[in-house]
């Protein structure tokens, strides 16, 4: 008798285990996704406010208390130059990995805070770094757009601001002509 009381016990556990479970509701797995990855900024971003924003700060008070231009004046200048997110990454990859004053884009930058000291950064980092700064739109700082007003009142990167830009190339030129 005790082995068919053992018996039916099992089996229906048994029965009561393939019982098809009550289905719970399902939170919407890419909303949560969606909403964590709008908080998290991508690494590039890491990269550029650990690495970069020490000397081109974007808290800083004025024009006069930097010690670079904030990388939004960069990426506007390497976008007057490098029509394409190819060519712009290329051009400013190159001069972070290797900064000679003969290659700088910004001669206003150079002439007032020196070339940018060589950095120990891994190309593939300043790669993320750059193809961040090409793909979205960099904090400033508050006195930033009233100072690049005052400094580049007709333009710039054609040779219409302060700084020497493509008329280095234009003098270059005519120098040629007059030899």
């Amino acid at each position: 008798m005790n082995t068919n009381l053992i018996f039916i016990t099992i089996i229906f556990f048994a029965i009561l285990s393939c019982k098809p479970k009550k289905e719970e509701p399902k939170i919407e797995k890419i909303k949560v996704v969606e909403a964590i990855n709008k908080q998290i900024k991508p690494e590039g971003y890491n990269l550029l406010r650990n690495n970069c924003y020490a000397c081109h700060s974007v808290t800083a008070t004025s024009h006069d208390n930097i010690i670079a231009p904030p990388m939004v004046a960069i990426k506007r200048r390497y976008k007057v130059s490098y029509k394409t997110k190819a060519e712009f990454v290329e051009a400013m990859t190159n001069w972070v990995v290797d900064t000679k004053e003969e290659h700088a884009l910004m001669r206003g930058a150079v002439n007032q805070f020196k070339v940018m000291p060589k950095q120990p950064f891994d190309k593939d980092a300043v790669i993320k770094i750059v193809n961040y700064i090409y793909d979205n739109e960099l904090e400033k700082p508050n006195w930033f757009d009233s100072h690049f007003s005052e400094e580049h009142p007709e333009g710039m990167g054609n040779g219409q601001g302060k700084g020497l830009g493509n008329r280095k190339i234009r003098i270059s030129k005519r120098t040629k002509n007059l030899r």
